[in-house]
């Protein structure tokens, strides 16, 4: 199964949205609750010289991926940028010329992925641990240093990342997992990847390593546990819903583990699917879902969200993101208007405060 392969583009310096757009996005950043100890990075409050429209961006800033910059200037404007062509530096010279863009003088970088680098308010982030959490042959959890870390006994949870699988074989492992995970790690949870070899990366090996890794973490003591994934690593998540107890959420990007359009395996794909939402037994987990328009990898739209409805009876909720509008393609949950529409939203529903998405 193709894993999504992402390079977001985004160069953005605003000086502030419509005013009511503005206030949805602060109203939805309440969302996470201010703490004492949170890393300076996170924030908007203490960053120097800013308006309140360039905190309401910078908490748009802050749900991008890595490689990222924020730049702002004494007189009040920023720009920033994020993953341009996966170059720190290309991305931050981008963001330093936003901000120059809208009148900045003298521009500086205020924020570089996951530090605060400004003079004087310096706040390098916590290190991750290097070493695998947990793992054996073909697989291993690792914790993700391109978000912040805080560990079992700090964080508000843990979310379990898994990468879809390329037909061709390619490796997956390491790969940075889609930037909607950045809400829940700024709200406090650890980021940790289920990296598995392509060499023996088959779906019920994936399925039974998922297994094993929600295990360990909710050994470790983390307080919730979130089983997410893109393709053949949604898919795998949805598996482990087949006893209650692994994780009390389980986030599914585009399941798939049956091919593109013109697999043979195409055939038997709703009938796959139909088994594993029959055997989940999780009465305590809310399970999200989101599928898209014009994904090679789903042989029946209509059918599969048919399918997926009825693990709103096998589950805590559903939510069930079908065909959202403007996003197309087997990788849209990579896409930055997904980011930007539903990566709160997601956050809201797998902690229970919502229970549909506008």
């Amino acid at each position: 199964m193709l894993n999504t392969i992402y390079r977001i583009v985004i160069a953005c310096a605003l000086f502030g949205p419509p005013a009511a757009k503005a206030q949805t996005i602060a109203a939805k950043a309440q969302t996470i609750a201010a703490r004492a100890d949170q890393p300076a990075l996170l924030d908007p409050a203490g960053v120097p010289h800013l308006s309140e429209a360039g905190r309401v961006d910078y908490q748009r800033f802050l749900l991008q991926a890595v490689p990222r910059a924020f730049a702002l200037s004494e007189d009040g404007a920023w720009g920033w940028a994020a993953a341009i062509e996966d170059d720190p530096v290309a991305t931050e010279t981008r963001a330093v010329q936003n901000c120059a863009a809208w009148g900045g003088r003298s521009c500086r970088v205020y924020a570089r992925d996951l530090d605060v680098v400004w003079p004087g308010r310096e706040a390098p982030a916590p290190t991750a641990p290097a070493l695998p959490l947990s793992g054996g042959i073909g697989w291993r959890v690792q914790a993700d240093a391109r978000f912040l870390w805080q560990g079992p006994e700090r964080a508000r949870g843990v979310y379990l990342w898994a990468h879809g699988r390329s037909a061709g074989g390619a490796d997956s492992r390491g790969s940075q997992p889609q930037p909607h995970a950045r809400a829940f790690n700024n709200a406090g949870y650890d980021v940790v990847r289920l990296d598995r070899d392509p060499a023996t990366d088959e779906t019920e090996a994936g399925a039974a390593w998922m297994r094993l890794a929600l295990a360990d973490l909710r050994a470790r003591g983390y307080r919730r546990v979130v089983a997410a994934g893109q393709s053949r690593g949604a898919w795998n998540a949805l598996q482990a819903l087949d006893a209650p107890g692994r994780a009390d959420a389980v986030i599914a990007i585009a399941p798939a583990a049956h091919g593109p359009t013109g697999s043979i395996a195409h055939g038997w794909a709703l009938d796959d699917l139909r088994r594993v939402v029959a055997a989940a037994r999780s009465p305590g987990t809310r399970i999200a879902i989101a599928n898209f328009a014009g994904d090679e990898f789903d042989p029946d739209p209509d059918g599969r969200a048919a399918i997926f409805g009825a693990l709103e009876r096998r589950g805590a909720a559903l939510l069930l993101l079908d065909r959202p509008a403007g996003l197309s393609g087997h990788g849209a949950g990579a896409d930055w208007r997904f980011t930007l529409r539903y990566a709160t939203c997601l956050l809201d529903f797998a902690e229970g405060r919502v229970r549909g998405c506008s």
